[in-house]
C-alpha cells in the first residue's frame, strides 16, 4: 500500500462508508481524528489557552473530540460553535454531548485571550465560498497571527483543487487523516497548509484501495523500482541514444539539456543543429556528437539511425513552419519524444495536426502559457494535466511550483520537493533534457516524467540558494548516488 496516494474529499468519504459498512463505526473514526489532533497540539505547544473553533458537520466533531481532550489533559479550552448544539446530526452531536464545557457562539470575540486556534470549521469538502461570521473570525485571526492548527484543511481550502473559497487563514500545522489530499499540494494550498501531518485513524487499507485513486505524490515508490541503473554487462549503446534538436540562436538552452540527458544516464546524446551553430556546440560538448544539418532530408538522415531511440526538440529550436517539419519527422518515427518550449508554442495555431501526430510515447511539458496555446481546458492544475494527457493521448507534465505528471490512462502525481530557487533561466531546459535521457535508457514515458521532475528538485535543493541551471547538471550526481543507495532494497520489477 503506497503512503504517498492522494485522495479527494469525495473519495475519503467515500472509503470511509465502506469501512463503516464493513464494521467499523464512524464515531470510533471521529474519536480516533480528535484523539490526533489533540496529540498533534501537546506534542508541538506548551500548555496555554486554546480557542477550538468547531463547524456544523464532521469537522467540527473532530474539533469537539480534540477540545475535549485537552481540557482533560488540563488545558484552558474555549469552543466556539457555527449553529447551535441542538443541529449538530450523527456522531458529531454524539461527540458533543460529551463536552462538560461552555459552548459559545461562534464570533470573532472567542479569539481574545486565545494563544493557540484550532480551525475546525470546515473541512476538506467546502463547496461554496466563506461568508457571514466565518469570514469575520478568519479574518480577525489572519490578522492577529495567532499560531493555527487546522483540521483536515484551513477551513475556506478546497481540499481537491487547493483553491481558496473566499478566504482562508494559513495555519503552522495541518492535521489530516489516512491520506493526503490534492489540495494539500496543488497552489495555494500548500502555502496555508504548514506542516501537513498524516493522522492514522483506523481506515483500513483495503478500503482506501477499493477506491481506485489513481492520483499520487510524486515519490520514489513510482518509479524507483524500474529505474534504469546500468548492470555489469551494460555498454554505452545498451544505455541508449538520446537525440536533441538544436536551434541557431538560443545555443544554450539547447546545451543545457544536452548535458542534462548525458547526467541522466543516456550512454550517448546527438544534438543536431544548423551549420552555422556547429563551431558553438561542438566546441561545448564534448561528450556528445554534434551532428549538422541544412534540411529535411539531412535531418532525415540524422533520424534514420534507429539507436537514436528517444528525441528532444524545443529547448532553443525558434519557432517556425521548419520547426513544425522537424516535429512531425521525430514523431513519424515512433519513437519517444519529448517536446518543450518552442516546440509546443509552433503548433499555437495548428492544434488538430498536433494532435493529431503525437503518440502515447510522447511527453509534453508545457508551462501555463504553452499550455493555454495548445488545450483549450480550465479548471484546476490536476484536473487540467489528466484531460490534456486524455485529450493528447500522451504523457503530459504541467510545469510549475506544484508541477503535475498526467498519463492518458488516468494516472497522475503531483511534484513538491521543487524549491524556488527553480524559478531560474533554463531550468526547464534541464529537466526535459533529464527526461530524455531517462528515456533513452528504457523507462516508461510517465515513470521517466515523474524521476525526472524529482531529480530535478532534489539537485535543487541540494544546490541551494544561488542556483544557476547549470548547478542542477553539475549537482545530479550527488542525488543519483544518494538514490542508488536507496534502490539497493528494492527488487527490479521492470
Amino acid at each position: 500500500m503506497t503512503s504517498n496516494l492522494l485522495l479527494t474529499p469525495a473519495e475519503m468519504v467515500h472509503a470511509e462508508r465502506l469501512a463503516i459498512s464493513r464494521g467499523i463505526s464512524g464515531l470510533s473514526l471521529m474519536e480516533a481524528a480528535g484523539r490526533s489532533v489533540a496529540a498533534s497540539v501537546k506534542r508541538r505547544w506548551a500548555r496555554r489557552p486554546v480557542t477550538v473553533l468547531c463547524g456544523p458537520g464532521n469537522n467540527g466533531g473532530d474539533g469537539f473530540v480534540a477540545a475535549r481532550r485537552l481540557k482533560d489533559a488540563g488545558w484552558s479550552v474555549r469552543l466556539a460553535l457555527l449553529g447551535s448544539r441542538d443541529a449538530l446530526k450523527g456522531d458529531a452531536a454524539r461527540v458533543a454531548a460529551g463536552w462538560d464545557g461552555e459552548v459559545e457562539p461562534l464570533h470573532p470575540k472567542v479569539l481574545d485571550g486565545a494563544e493557540l486556534v484550532i480551525d475546525a470549521l470546515f473541512g476538506a469538502g467546502l463547496s461554496r465560498p466563506i461568508q457571514g461570521v466565518v469570514e469575520e473570525v478568519l479574518e480577525d485571526l489572519i490578522s492577529m497571527k495567532l499560531p493555527v492548527l487546522a483540521v483536515d484543511v484551513p477551513s475556506g481550502l478546497d481540499g481537491a483543487t487547493g483553491a481558496v473559497r473566499g478566504i482562508a487563514a494559513p495555519a503552522a500545522v495541518t492535521v489530516t487523516f489516512s491520506r493526503k489530499k490534492p489540495g494539500h499540494l496543488l497552489l495555494p494550498g500548500r502555502t496555508l497548509c504548514g506542516e501537513v501531518e498524516v493522522a492514522d485513524i483506523g481506515l483500513p487499507d483495503g478500503a482506501i484501495l477499493e477506491i481506485g485513486s489513481q492520483v499520487q505524490e510524486n515519490g520514489t515508490d513510482i518509479w524507483l523500482p524500474s529505474f534504469p541503473w546500468p548492470q555489469a554487462d551494460t555498454h554505452k549503446y545498451k544505455r541508449g541514444q538520446a537525440m536533441v534538436v538544436g536551434g541557431a540562436v538560443m545555443t544554450g538552452a539547447t546545451r543545457l539539456a544536452v548535458r542534462a540527458a548525458g547526467r541522466a544516464g543516456a550512454g550517448l546524446v546527438t544534438v543536431a543543429v544548423p551549420p552555422a551553430a556547429w563551431p558553438i556546440y561542438a566546441a561545448a560538448l564534448t561528450s556528445a556528437i554534434v551532428q549538422p544539418f541544412t534540411d529535411d532530408m539531412e535531418f532525415a538522415a540524422i533520424l534514420s539511425d534507429p539507436r537514436r531511440n528517444a528525441i528532444l526538440i524545443g529547448p532553443g529550436a525558434g519557432v517556425g513552419p521548419a520547426l513544425q517539419r522537424l516535429v512531425a519527422a521525430a514523431l513519424a518515427t515512433g519513437r519517444a519524444v519529448v517536446l518543450d518550449a518552442d516546440a509546443l508554442t509552433a503548433f499555437g495555431g495548428s492544434r488538430g495536426e498536433f494532435f493529431g501526430a503525437v503518440h502515447g510515447d510522447c511527453v509534453l511539458t508545457p508551462h501555463a502559457g504553452e499550455f493555454a496555446r495548445l488545450f483549450d481546458i480550465r479548471g484546476d492544475k490536476l484536473s487540467m494535466a489528466r484531460h490534456a494527457a486524455v485529450e493528447s493521448g500522451t504523457v503530459v507534465l504541467l510545469k510549475g511550483a506544484d508541477t503535475v505528471i498526467a498519463a492518458p490512462d488516468g494516472r497522475a502525481a503531483i511534484n513538491t520537493n521543487a524549491p524556488p530557487d527553480l524559478a531560474t533561466a533554463g531550468s526547464g531546459d534541464v529537466l526535459s533534457g533529464i527526461i530524455v535521457g531517462l528515456l533513452a535508457q528504457g523507462l516508461g514515458p510517465f515513470r521517466a516524467a515523474c524521476a525526472a521532475a524529482w531529480l530535478h528538485g532534489e539537485a535543487a535543493k541540494e544546490f541551494g540558494p544561488g542556483l544557476l541551471s547549470e548547478d542542477l547538471i553539475d549537482t545530479l550526481p550527488k542525488v543519483l548516488r544518494r538514490l542508488k543507495e536507496l534502490s539497493r532494497e528494492i527488487p527490479d520489477l521492470r
